[in-house]
């Protein structure tokens, strides 16, 4: 790592204990399908699954286990990052529904990422969300036009201005050909929208698209830092995945506030949990939740008081064990 990206992360990670403290967290997305509408950003999984899927409706996922990860997340001391998923796959009502049993579920109201919303949408989701998300992913204008060619960022702007009684947060994705000076676009954009949060992904390059490698770490924490030290006291997420946990410290020490997008059921307990929470303690962070011990929790008890049918109970029940069969060793 360069001198200079050295400083400018032991000044990030000043500013972040100075004005946040020391503790940490996972956020852990929920997503309700792997199909999208749009499909067309070109590094993105979906885009290559969207000619696969010839009904979209059947790549919707079953709302009990969306409820399992709340119960998981809510019991294991994780954050929900967002609920998200590909565009154009339930209708508004069934989506406020979703949202609703989610945020009752976890006793709080939830981050929705879910597309360049109407003021009429925003409206209906507005007792259960307490901010919204633009899945912005590249700043700079001719790279996100060739990038997400059927996403434009205009929309999302709009989506910004009607949300007046949202906090309001953006994505960006690290390593599809953004350069340093396009920072200066970033900072313009968050201070316009006055954003609350920004997180931030490096890219996981997916087979069948033009991107083969994500970025060095070194680009990865320099976006980080660079944003703490322009907004001290904006909330900071970082996505990491498996291959990436051992660059955890560094990423909390650049600013983030806390960690997403790793796999936190498939790895649970894993070795790769395992130095993630190790890069955590590296870092001279304090973990909120856990993503190596399962606490003994009555997951029947907790099931009976949810307020859903009892059909969907028994299927709760059903999928829970699946996940937590497959967690524990």
């Amino acid at each position: 790592m360069d001198e200079k990206t050295k400083q400018l992360i032991e000044k990030a990670n000043k500013l972040t204990i100075d004005n946040f403290g020391k503790k940490t967290w996972f956020g852990r997305c929920i997503f309700l399908s792997w199909y999208c509408e749009v499909g067309t950003c070109k590094f993105c999984y979906r885009s290559t699954q969207k000619n696969r899927i010839q009904h979209a409706s059947h790549a919707k996922r079953s709302l009990a286990s969306m409820i399992v990860e709340a119960l998981l997340a809510k019991n294991l001391g994780w954050h929900i990052e967002f609920l998200t998923g590909g565009y154009g796959i339930y209708p508004l009502e069934e989506l406020v529904s979703i949202t609703k049993i989610v945020s009752e579920v976890t006793d709080q109201k939830l981050w929705l990422n879910l597309g360049a919303l109407k003021p009429d949408e925003l409206k209906a989701f507005k007792p259960y969300v307490k901010g919204i998300v633009a899945s912005i992913e590249t700043i700079e204008p001719k790279l996100h036009d060739k990038i997400c060619p059927n996403k434009p960022i205009e929309p999302y702007e709009q989506m910004f201005e009607a949300a007046t009684d949202f906090k309001k947060s953006m994505t960006m994705v690290i390593g599809l050909g953004e350069k340093k000076e396009d920072f200066e676009l970033l900072e313009a954009f968050i201070k316009k929208h006055k954003l609350e949060r920004i997180t931030f992904y490096a890219l996981k390059p997916v087979p069948n698209t033009p991107y083969v490698e994500g970025p060095t770490t070194d680009d990865y924490a320099w976006w980080i830092a660079k944003t703490r030290l322009s907004f001290p006291l904006i909330q900071i997420i970082a996505g990491t995945t498996a291959r990436r946990v051992s660059e955890v410290s560094t990423i909390l020490k650049a600013g983030a506030n806390a960690i997403t997008k790793f796999p936190a059921t498939k790895q649970f307990a894993s070795q790769n949990a395992k130095i993630l929470e190790e890069q955590i303690k590296k870092a001279g962070r304090e973990f909120s939740g856990t993503l190596t011990k399962m606490p003994k929790i009555d997951w029947q008890k907790q099931i009976k008081e949810l307020n859903i049918d009892n059909e969907l109970k028994t299927e709760v029940k059903k999928t829970l064990k699946l996940y937590l069969d497959r967690m524990l060793p």
